[in-house]
């Protein structure tokens, strides 16, 4: 596995960080109170139930972010090796197993944990995030951005525009309180810090960012989460206010030009 398994303990909830592929990263949700559980992107089924298994768990849900076989290739054989039916929920009917298509400000639950739908259509058109908050919480709690939001970056815009990426960023996913933990689909966040840093060298958090991570990669640990405070604070393409950036991309004041601008000299990008 590219990284250690890993708990994380939030409030009313615990994210299991479950590494897969190559860099992919798939969560188990787990409601504290009736350990339910709900799954995201469980693209290698396998080590999704032996999880379950151990932990004593009930799997009820799988939340796919979208439909590229990275994140979706394991649904249907999930549905068929779990003994009990599963609710699968995304917003694409190009995602297997479907059977709970989803939209903008659609809700469920998992226990006693609230979910929210972001429809966050970009990377592809069916794109859903996931808000995760305990029901007699702070409301805090934790967003599952699939390849929308990268810890430092975002996901290529294969089936969408600047515009569309601009309001999944800098509208939707910066108005969730700032203290919401950020769990991303792949491990990229050298990477994108590297990227981030060329854009603004003289951002001290980006610098800091980079050594913790490279430590923590060192040790083969994760990364994730990072929150939605620190994105704003270090994350180019959720800082396409700010003159340093837009100085960056050529100087056009108009944020959605300057994510377009920042988007394409990434992609061709080398760190």
């Amino acid at each position: 596995m590219h990284s250690t398994v890993e708990d994380v303990k939030l409030e009313g909830m615990e994210i299991k960080i479950l590494p897969a592929l190559q860099d992919n990263y798939m969560y188990l949700i787990v409601d504290t109170k009736t350990r339910e559980a709900a799954v995201v992107d469980p693209v290698e089924p396998e080590l999704v139930i032996k999880t379950l298994q151990e932990q004593q768990l009930t799997l009820s849900k799988v939340l796919t972010t979208h439909h590229h076989w990275d994140h979706a290739g394991g649904n249907e054989k999930l549905v068929k090796l779990w003994e009990k039916e599963l609710d699968v929920y995304g917003g694409d009917d190009r995602i297997g197993a479907l059977n709970k298509k989803v939209q903008q400000d659609d809700t469920f639950t998992i226990g006693a944990l609230n979910v929210k739908c972001l429809s966050t259509p970009c990377h592809t058109t069916g794109h859903i995030c996931y808000h995760v908050t305990a029901q007699e919480g702070s409301g805090k709690g934790a967003v599952f951005t699939g390849d929308t939001l990268f810890q430092g970056g975002c996901g290529r815009f294969f089936e969408g525009t600047p515009e569309e990426m601009y309001e999944a960023l800098c509208t939707k996913l910066s108005s969730l309180p700032d203290t919401t933990k950020v769990f991303c689909g792949h491990e990229y966040t050298l990477q994108n810090m590297s990227f981030a840093r060329h854009v603004e060298p003289d951002n001290e958090v980006i610098q800091q960012r980079i050594e913790w991570a490279k430590h923590r990669r060192a040790s083969q640990d994760p990364t994730v989460p990072s929150t939605i405070g620190e994105e704003k604070s270090w994350n180019p393409f959720m800082r396409v206010h700010e003159a340093s950036v837009q100085k960056h991309a050529g100087g056009a004041t108009d944020p959605i030009v300057t994510m377009g601008k920042l988007r394409k000299e990434k992609d061709t990008f080398k760190a």
